[in-house]
């Protein structure tokens, strides 16, 4: 019986070990990710707000200390709670999310000013700041509409990355009249030369839908309503629930082929994001190891006790034979 209780604790234990050290290594492929992001501190996203058209924020990211890290997790009611209300606003910073993580949080990624773009693709163009777009209006001569865009928190990102955002949307944000029919063609034709056949397919199906509706710079996100219930239903429904996040972990990535290299990478962060949320099964299985090593030290002692009482018994036996004689 001692041998086998010794064989399992011996399996236990080379099991327990295993569990840490794939733990351990989990751990460190999040640290890593952590390290890029931790680039970004909460001056630079100040910084970044102006390059994505949001400077009315600066000072309730600031004041909230919204870093990098804070960015890649941020949720629907944390933007509320930062006085982020409209729907257009929420979709420019998701957006400007999902550009940071397709570019591996490199501080420097954005396109601020014009360069040598005869052959620019998408992916680079989802890399411009507000001002940038700025600048392309005015290359294609709709310089007097180009400041209607300040606050406006329109940049590349939004322009090729989100389907609901249309040249009608941007039409009505440039202020150009309903009326002004050639110029309106005049953008659409550019805007859809700019974005690819990609992103236009994809605007074109949203489009579609039923359920479409146009955005415009009015629209203000409803809050969401949380049912009453335990603390612990709570918190698995939050986990649970992806659509939380500003920009999901699964948001629908680009399928233009300029950003593959992103993608693959994104699809690994993916990878380790859902080992990271095992860890806390982990966690679970090495105390359940624990409970049970514990359990076969006892058996292995109370056995180790018992051998060592019935090897002295007959010794104690014969002492009190001599004594008797």
């Amino acid at each position: 019986m001692m041998s086998d209780a010794s064989e399992m604790l011996a399996a236990a234990l080379e099991q327990m070990d295993g569990i840490i050290a794939g733990n351990l290594a989990l751990q460190a492929l999040g640290s890593e990710e952590d390290v890029s992001k931790a680039k970004l501190d909460h001056n630079w996203v100040t910084r970044w707000l102006d390059d994505i058209g949001l400077p009315q924020y600066k000072s309730q990211f600031d004041e909230g200390r919204v870093d990098g890290r804070m960015l890649h997790y941020m949720t629907v009611d944390d933007l509320l709670s930062l006085k982020v209300g409209s729907v257009l606003h929420h979709l420019s910073i998701k957006r400007a999310i999902q550009v940071l993580r397709l570019n591996f949080y490199e501080p420097n990624c954005l396109r601020r000013r014009p360069s040598d773009e005869n052959n620019i693709t998408p992916a680079e163009i989802s890399q411009w700041t507000n001002h940038r777009v700025m600048e392309w209006l005015r290359s294609v001569d709709l310089a007097e509409y180009a400041p209607n865009l300040r606050g406006s928190g329109v940049h590349g990102g939004v322009m090729v990355l989100e389907p609901r955002f249309n040249v009608e949307s941007l039409a009505l944000l440039l202020n150009i009249p309903p009326n002004k029919t050639l110029l309106r063609r005049h953008l659409a034709t550019h805007f859809h030369l700019l974005i690819g056949s990609a992103a236009q397919r994809s605007k074109q199906e949203c489009l579609e839908n039923p359920d479409y509706t146009l955005l415009t710079a009015t629209a203000k996100v409803k809050p969401r309503k949380l049912s009453f219930g335990g603390f612990g239903t709570l918190r698995k429904k939050r986990q649970e629930d992806s659509e939380e996040y500003v920009c999901p972990m699964d948001v629908e990535m680009p399928k233009n082929s300029s950003f593959q290299g992103g993608l693959r990478s994104y699809e690994d962060d993916l990878d380790q994001l859902e080992q990271m949320e095992d860890s806390e099964g982990a966690v679970r299985q090495i105390g359940a190891f624990s409970e049970e090593i514990d359990n076969l030290t006892s058996m292995l002692k109370e056995d180790e006790f018992f051998s060592e009482v019935s090897s002295r018994s007959p010794e104690a036996s014969i002492t009190d034979d001599d004594s008797n004689m």
